[in-house]
């Protein structure tokens, strides 16, 4: 489990190369840190938002996942982040997104194309056995009319489906439609040009002859 430092945080303070943040939980009161910028993009890279991290300083040892992370609007770095503290024990929901592995015999020899319905489940589980995401093995997608449910997803042991129900439908497979360009163009094209002259020099105040 990978360790970020922090200090405590005056409200309006601002330190160079720190990053401005938050950590609270049920039973922790709101505390506004500071934790090192760069640190804490490499942690963020290795663990997501559903992995525990450590958090220690002042003192303190705690236990927690990122919130949410607030990024600045131009650069696109991050500006501020929230931690949730998590306790042992204690069950949590979270989204976890899908990484969606393998060959589907319907896209590769049937010509399908493979749709991706959703793009994360919500699970409920200890923090500690969050995964940081969840595989979708779409060889199961064998024809046309194959489907993949939620309840075909294998979860690491600990973790269940939360408000989800197992027949909701994750991939499924769409047939592929290739527009016919050898389609004659409807209307002619000399009655468009003429109206579209008419047009313009009615615009430029002149008049057209019948």
């Amino acid at each position: 489990m990978l360790t970020l430092k922090f200090t405590n945080r005056n409200k309006g303070e601002e330190k160079e190369g720190m990053l401005k943040g938050v950590y609270y939980g049920a039973k922790e009161k709101a505390q506004a840190i500071f934790v090192d910028a760069v640190e804490f993009e490499k942690t963020y890279r290795e663990t997501g938002k559903s992995s525990v991290v450590n958090l220690e300083g002042e003192g303190k040892k705690l236990q927690a996942i990122v919130q949410e992370v607030a990024y600045e609007p131009i650069q696109y770095i991050p500006n501020h982040v929230d931690f949730y503290i998590v306790e042992k024990g204690v069950k949590i929901n979270a989204n976890i997104p899908l990484e969606f592995v393998g060959v589907s015999e319907a896209v590769k020899t049937l010509g399908g194309q493979l749709v991706k319905v959703v793009h994360e489940l919500e699970v409920e589980a200890e923090a500690i056995d969050l995964p940081r995401s969840l595989e979708v093995d779409i060889s199961l997608l064998e024809n046309l009319d194959s489907v993949i449910q939620a309840g075909d997803i294998k979860l690491p042991k600990g973790v269940n489906l939360y408000k989800t129900e197992s027949d909701e439908i994750v991939a499924s497979i769409a047939l592929a439609v290739e527009e016919d360009l050898s389609a004659p163009v409807s209307g002619d094209i000399s009655e468009v040009e003429v109206e579209e002259k008419g047009k313009k020099e009615e615009s430029e105040g002149g008049s057209v002859s019948e």
